[in-house]
């Protein structure tokens, strides 16, 4: 599936080791009772990386016509211990980021 190849691209790329995919985990993320994120979070073990042994990825559609998607590759290390986790902080971050 090209979206998985995708996304062992961008993992390689960002992290610079190989990525195994091996599973897919669905993920709903509410915040006050709304619906922030729903979504699927593929999960890759990592062979190389000097780190980390997991990571979590997905990709969403973009308006931007250049690009086809934007993705995003979150490493399992603490916070991170799950799908879930790597929504959250990847959430977080991306809130930090537009209140500034």
């Amino acid at each position: 599936m090209k979206y998985l190849k995708d996304l062992r691209i961008k993992i390689n790329a960002e992290e610079g080791c190989h990525a195994k995919h091996v599973v897919t985990v669905p993920v709903k993320e509410t915040f006050k009772g709304q619906t922030v994120w729903d979504g699927d979070v593929e999960v890759f073990d990592l062979i190389g990386h000097p780190k980390a042994l997991r990571c979590y990825a997905w990709g969403h559609p973009v308006e931007d016509a250049a690009k086809e998607r934007e993705m995003t590759v979150v490493l399992e290390i603490p916070p991170v211990s799950s799908a879930e986790t790597a929504v959250k902080v990847a959430l977080a971050s991306k809130a930090r980021l537009n209140s500034k």
